[in-house]
């Protein structure tokens, strides 16, 4: 067909557009749909990856601290309710309604839970997850990750040993969300050629103790 007999189709027809949205959308809803029903054929908690983490501590997850802002109240709270479904024990952190509040407060709630040994990973959810990932990174002992797929959750667990995860409520969906939360939770640390990556990762934190800027 010609491009002047394609354009004349189009015309005659302006309801091909959305036709054609329409379907893209029902397959998109599809894939979510079969991501979704994998995720809940798997393993309830997924700590059975948590034996292949190789020696020098233990990636097994019992216990996560959970925390949001306004922006992110909803989604955390839906979060924690699964999590305590799958047999977590759940440390919630704040913040407990919608009024507005300042994300650094409980990003750094939950950073210092991890950090103290209280948890074993923590969840911090904000509108982007940016803020709280720096947050998160300023407590010594904490490596905080901003993830927004399953590939950067499983990244940040297995090549830098991720030990807090930070959402950005205002960017993914309630789906996806939980499904970058099983991944980051049950993802070991590679270890191998990345454990010195993160020891000078952590080296850091003393390094520049009392430093000026």
């Amino acid at each position: 067909m010609a491009v002047e007999d394609l354009t004349q189709v189009t015309a005659r027809d302006p309801n091909i557009e959305n036709d054609v949205r329409a379907m893209v959308q029902r397959i998109v809803d599809g894939l979510f749909r079969g991501d979704e029903m994998a995720v809940a054929d798997a393993p309830s908690d997924g700590r059975d990856h948590a034996e292949n983490a190789a020696a020098g501590g233990s990636d097994e997850v019992a216990t996560v601290a959970i925390g949001a802002d306004h922006g992110g109240f909803a989604l955390k709270e839906r979060l924690g309710f699964r999590l305590k479904e799958q047999g977590y024990d759940v440390v919630d952190c704040g913040t407990d309604s919608t009024e507005a509040v300042d994300y650094p407060d409980f990003a750094h709630a939950v950073a210092t839970a991890v950090a103290s040994g209280r948890a074993d990973v923590g969840i911090m959810v904000d509108g982007a997850g940016i803020g709280s990932a720096m947050v998160g990174n300023k407590v010594p002992g904490v490596r905080a990750a901003l993830c927004y797929d399953l590939s950067t959750a499983r990244n940040a667990r297995q090549h830098n040993h991720a030990t807090m995860l930070t959402l950005g409520a205002g960017l993914i969906g309630d789906a996806l969300a939980w499904q970058i939360t099983q991944e980051f939770i049950a993802t070991p640390f590679g270890s191998g050629r990345h454990a010195n990556r993160v020891a000078k990762i952590d080296v850091l934190d003393h390094d520049h103790v009392g430093s000026s800027r």
